[in-house]
């Protein structure tokens, strides 16, 4: 399977790597939020769409036109609907302040990121003047992290620590882009998300 490697080490190159040990789900009506979820635990059934409606129905349940996701029902879940899902597996969504160097994770605690970011819109095989916010997965996978957008075709591979540090400062110094750093409850509780010489900052 070929795909292109990101980083300096790979010089951005195309190559042959076998991810059949990777989950990659692909971008189905504005579902990128389940995908990116899925993504992350590397499982197909951690959650649907009915469970992320579910969701949205406990958060607004008195709402005539529930806020959390799109009108027409085809999904455009938002932040709120991302953080009550991870807490149905025991984990926690850190938002990441931009001002802060990426140095200062402490990816031996991290069990992902989920970035939101613009994406462009597209009618069918056309694409419109537009953006749309996108949700997409990073995470580690036999040592090696991938950037798991649920739009691309294939995993694209970025590389090991030093790789995913400038994957992320680079997507976080572009506009209109956040970024949740995925932990257990516990790490949540007690900042192990952060190395220890930055845990009183």
């Amino acid at each position: 399977m070929s795909f292109c490697i990101r980083g300096d080490k790979a010089n951005k190159v195309s190559a042959e790597i076998d991810t059949s040990n990777v989950y990659h789900e692909k971008q189905l009506r504005e579902l990128c939020a389940l995908h990116a979820l899925n993504n992350l635990f590397q499982d197909e059934n951690a959650y649907s769409k009915q469970t992320l409606d579910e969701i949205c129905q406990r958060l607004s349940p008195d709402s005539m036109v529930n806020p959390h996701k799109s009108m027409l029902g085809l999904g455009n879940y938002d932040v709120n609907v991302v953080m009550a899902a991870l807490q149905e597996k025991d984990c926690e969504a850190i938002w990441w302040d931009k001002r802060r160097n990426v140095d200062v994770i402490n990816l031996a605690n991290v069990k992902g990121f989920i970035l939101n970011i613009p994406s462009d819109l597209k009618w069918g095989p056309v694409t419109l003047p537009l953006k749309r916010k996108h949700w997409i997965c990073v995470r580690q996978i036999d040592g090696i992290y991938y950037n798991l957008d649920s739009k691309l075709n294939v995993p694209e591979m970025i590389g090991e620590a030093e790789e995913l540090r400038t994957f992320l400062r680079k997507e976080l110094a572009a506009k209109d882009r956040e970024m949740l750093l995925v932990v257990l409850g516990d790490v949540e509780r007690d900042q192990t998300w952060r190395l220890p010489s930055e845990a009183r900052i």
